[in-house]
């Protein structure tokens, strides 16, 4: 009788020390890491017109972000082709996208100059859209990107079209300075790769078979260049 009795006080403590141990928290668990939300605010140069999505610049930048140890998702993107600013903010508010994002990058302005449009209208309206993109990184100035407008002046698309190629190149710069100097006032990251755009006028493999976007080897130099200014 005595060993019955002692052989249920031996297997209750031993099931009591169990439930201890099971309920102490794991204290070597690794916290769950996030990866990086990123939109790309733009035009055909953001969806990549004429190459694959994956040659995309939002696409390419993302890839290199994960080669880099800086885990980000693949990018949301508002952007079409043939985009004014005016197009883009009214795009926007269509979508209505309600989240924040880590990472905003915005390139806009070459169909304003296509057009013809005003320049000061681009200014009012670049202004909204810079404040937008700082709204989607939830206020955070720091975590939005602008890429400057290529010269399109310099393809053979333009070369064959009868324009006045110095003049397209001219307003381009103008375009330019107006997105810098608001981008500045701001203090938020300028890209600039208008330089290298202009190497297509020598370098065929810079632009897509359409003859006017860039190409991917093109947009491989703007995903770095964003890159390396995040990486920072």
């Amino acid at each position: 009788m005595m060993r019955i009795f002692f052989a249920v006080i031996l297997i209750s403590t031993l099931l009591s020390c169990h439930k201890v141990i099971n309920t102490k928290p794991e204290v070597n668990a690794s916290p769950k890491v996030m990866n990086k939300t990123y939109l790309a605010l733009g035009d055909s140069y953001t969806i990549g017109e004429a190459v694959e999505q994956s040659q995309s610049f939002p696409y390419q930048l993302s890839s290199k972000l994960n080669d880099a140890g800086i885990k980000t998702e693949n990018p949301e993107i508002i952007a079409t082709t043939g985009w004014t600013t005016a197009e883009l903010i009214s795009a926007i508010k269509q979508r209505n996208i309600q989240k924040k994002f880590d990472l905003v990058t915005l390139l806009i302005g070459v169909n304003n100059q296509y057009r013809g449009y005003s320049q000061e209208t681009y200014r009012a309206e670049f202004k909204e859209l810079l404040n937008t993109a700082i709204n989607y990184a939830d206020g955070n100035w720091k975590n939005v990107y602008v890429v400057s407008i290529p010269d399109w002046g310099v393809t053979p698309f333009a070369q064959n079209s009868g324009r006045d190629i110095q003049k397209i190149s001219n307003e381009i710069d103008q375009f330019n300075a107006i997105n810098k100097e608001e981008t500045a006032a701001r203090e938020i990251a300028y890209i600039d790769i208008t330089p290298e755009s202009r190497k297509a006028k020598t370098d065929v493999s810079l632009v897509a078979n359409d003859g006017l976007h860039p190409s991917g080897k093109m947009y491989e130099y703007w995903a770095e260049q964003l890159k390396i200014a995040i990486a920072k």
